[in-house]
């Protein structure tokens, strides 16, 4: 009997263990990628809107493209979402950076993160190191939308620091419950509704 209880108890431990590892694989901070002063993804994002609107079907929801767009842009945070109610349509939001907010002498100096679906910066000293109308427009919240197992094992690699590049389309996403999201369609807006919703067909991570 006491051979048994101390397998079982072994075993128990094992799988404690497993548990730990997964957990602190998923939850556990990653300090990113260092990157060196400068710009480094100096082009806006480039988006052209649609009269014909493609439909696509995607499980439970139906997926509206309404501009085509794709961008470059360095990644500022990753947030993996699992139990919200949108978590199977958009499992990562990236809060990406474009021009100035592609610097590392500008987000050094900026405390970035996401919770909720939102993306919040706020300068580590007093002062911002520039202007807060050139924070808005120069960098976004976008949740993403795979088109593919493929695409979404990228954007789950994806690290802060990392110059990822992709294409595919701002969307609305239409669920068989009645629930519904929306992309914003400009890249000057801030607060609830600025964030773009995209559905990604290709999708990189730059060297």
């Amino acid at each position: 009997m006491s051979v048994i209880l101390r397998m079982r108890g072994s075993a128990s431990l094992i799988v404690l263990v497993i548990i730990c590892v997964v957990l602190g694989w998923y939850f556990w901070p990653d300090n990113g990628r260092e990157r060196p002063v400068g710009v480094l993804a100096p082009d806006i994002p480039v988006q052209e809107n649609l009269t014909a609107q493609p439909v696509k079907d995607y499980g439970d929801y139906t997926i509206t493209g309404l501009a085509k767009f794709s961008m470059k842009g360095r990644v500022l945070s990753s947030e993996r979402y699992w139990i919200d109610g949108g978590s199977t349509l958009v499992p990562v939001d990236l809060a990406l950076g474009w021009g100035k907010m592609s610097d590392s002498a500008v987000i050094d100096k900026l405390k970035i993160s996401q919770r909720g679906r939102f993306y919040y910066w706020k300068p580590k000293e007093n002062d911002y190191p520039i202007p807060k109308e050139d924070i808005i427009s120069s960098s976004a919240n976008m949740h993403l939308i795979p088109a593919t197992k493929g695409v979404d094992k990228l954007i789950k690699k994806a690290v802060k620091g990392d110059i990822v590049e992709f294409s595919g389309y701002l969307a609305r996403a239409d669920g068989k419950d009645g629930f519904n999201w929306s992309s914003s369609m400009t890249r000057s807006d801030a607060g609830d509704g600025a964030c773009e919703l995209v559905y990604v067909e290709e999708f990189r991570i730059l060297p």
